[in-house]
């Protein structure tokens, strides 16, 4: 019986294990940034949607990603300032200053290079959205029929938000999240070794009391 016990606690802990080591798949797209202060926040409306005033910086990032949380930062600096220095303000006009960051080998699709990150200030009506800005600067787009934007610059050829099996890493910084506690699967693992254990000692304990 302390044998059947003992096997049922090692059951569980490679259980755990398991949970702890699966991975979510990714989702290869572009996603939409607003720049605040000195660092990057994922937008909370697409590019079509998004209304920039004038002076705002705002970034796109090509890469493998699981959900917004999990979303590669474009890379490099990002100041108003210096992205449109040479482009002088006209009246009628806003400015809108635009880093567009193609990702990594890693996360480009097969057979493709993604070009390199490039800056760019544009000048448009004061109601454009973003995705007018951006079709200012950085044609051809690519949108779905879902109107998901697919490609800037005509990067990828081809594919949009297409699923990648194997979560792939962006090799840009992002914040470490191993401190902000257990995984899902790691305390699921943790409960059914908890249920299991006590399972088994009680079973030794009524085999010593029969």
């Amino acid at each position: 019986m302390i044998r059947r016990a003992v096997l049922l606690l090692l059951a569980a802990l490679l259980l755990c294990a398991g949970a702890g080591q699966a991975q979510a798949a990714g989702y290869r797209y572009w996603s939409f940034w607003d720049r605040d202060g000195d660092h990057w926040v994922y937008a909370t409306q697409g590019p079509s949607m998004a209304r920039p005033s004038d002076g705002d910086v705002q970034g796109f990032r090509f890469a493998v990603s699981e959900d917004s949380a999990d979303a590669a930062r474009p890379r490099g600096q990002a100041g108003f300032d210096t992205i449109c220095a040479k482009t002088p303000a006209q009246d009628g006009k806003k400015r809108v200053a635009l880093l567009l960051d193609f990702g990594t080998t890693t996360d480009a699709p097969s057979g493709e290079t993604p070009p390199a990150p490039r800056t760019a200030c544009a000048q448009v009506s004061p109601d454009a959205t973003t995705a007018e800005a951006l079709a200012t600067v950085a044609k051809p787009l690519r949108y779905d029929t879902n109107a998901l934007l697919c490609a800037i610059s005509g990067y990828p050829e081809k594919g949009c938000g297409e699923q990648v099996a194997g979560k792939q890493k962006p090799s840009a910084q992002k914040k470490d999240t191993s401190d902000d506690g257990p995984s899902l699967g790691l305390v699921a693992g943790v409960a059914v070794v908890a249920v299991l254990g006590g399972a088994a000692i009680w079973q030794v304990r009524r085999r010593g009391q029969s």
